[in-house]
């Protein structure tokens, strides 16, 4: 748990969360953590408890006296050669004196908003778009990475077809599906945000917490928009890699085809000798079997059978 406070335009870290207006960032907390901020804020338990489920649905929900939105955001998994990207609940929780996020890891998000010129902790409208944006920016920045990475797997694969290429570009369709998913989700949040929870402030009871002002709208309307160009994107990408994959499928299938006919049509030509062969190998009287020139005799039949077996296959595009 990590508590901060704007003091003269500047993030300062507390080492207390006795200061009103402050931001308390928890980090996969502890039951003790969690039921000491409980206690605190006057915030439920179940309101801190419900971001830590890897699984929690993005949603909005209001209590008296608090309010809560859970978002998903994405986080990137595995070693360095192989990445791909999965998505966690951030929840935002919001009261009258302080601003809670409560998430499973120490997200990106987190470093950006310290790193912001001006974070004013106790503005909890402004707040929860710059999160609203910083999380639909890194979407797309995520999706970029993924479709040049994509681009690279697929001109491997057109040269030779490897395995390790192929497990890559699943776990890119499975990361655009988690994508695709949660920002769709996101963005019905967003909505839901705009038409019932977002008020002008000098139209919004005193009682509301979360106030649109006038200087936020704007912020507001670049957040849905940033989502709703990462829609896109993630869908238009998924559709793509689809496409690819179902393509590399048939190829893989034709090139098995093309590879049986091939070793078909060799064994077809190799059982002529041994046909002719075991006749010959039999213990009974054989045509040209005193010859002095029967063993060059056969190998030419042989020889010849072959070759017009090869021909023949061959006209019937068999090689």
């Amino acid at each position: 748990m990590k508590v901060y406070h704007t003091v003269d335009e500047q993030i300062v870290e507390l080492d207390h969360i006795d200061e009103k207006g402050s931001w308390l960032c928890l980090i996969n907390p502890s039951e003790e953590e969690i039921k000491r901020v409980s206690v605190k804020t006057g915030i439920t338990l179940d309101f801190l408890k419900h971001p830590l489920d890897s699984e929690e649905r993005p949603r909005i929900e209001v209590e008296p006296g608090q309010f809560l939105i859970i978002i998903k955001v994405p986080v990137a998994r595995g070693s360095e050669g192989s990445v791909f990207y999965d998505t966690i609940p951030l929840g935002i929780i919001i009261t009258k004196d302080y601003l809670v996020t409560v998430c499973l890891d120490d997200h990106p998000i987190f470093s950006q908003l310290l790193n912001e010129p001006v974070l004013y902790t106790f503005k909890k409208t402004r707040f929860l778009l710059l999160v609203l944006i910083k999380t639909a920016t890194l979407y797309l920045n995520y999706l970029r990475i993924l479709d040049i990475r994509s681009t690279e797997l697929q001109q491997r694969l057109s040269h030779s077809m490897k395995n390790e290429a192929l497990v890559e570009l699943l776990n890119i369709q499975k990361s655009l599906v988690y994508f695709t998913t949660s920002l769709k989700a996101n963005g019905i949040v967003m909505e839901k945000l705009t038409r019932t929870q977002l008020v002008k402030a000098e139209e919004a009871p005193s009682t509301m917490l979360v106030k649109m002002y006038p200087e936020d709208e704007d912020l507001l309307e670049d957040a849905i928009t940033e989502n709703r160009q990462a829609i896109e994107m993630s869908s238009i990408y998924s559709s793509i890699l689809t496409g690819s994959m179902d393509a590399y499928a048939a190829m893989i299938s034709n090139n098995v085809t093309v590879v049986m006919k091939f070793l078909t049509s060799v064994t077809i030509v190799l059982s002529l000798p041994t046909i002719i062969a075991s006749i010959y190998g039999m213990n009974v009287g054989l045509p040209f079997q005193h010859s002095p020139f029967a063993f060059l005799g056969i190998i030419g039949v042989i020889v010849g059978m072959c070759g017009i077996a090869a021909y023949a296959l061959y006209r019937w595009n068999m090689f």
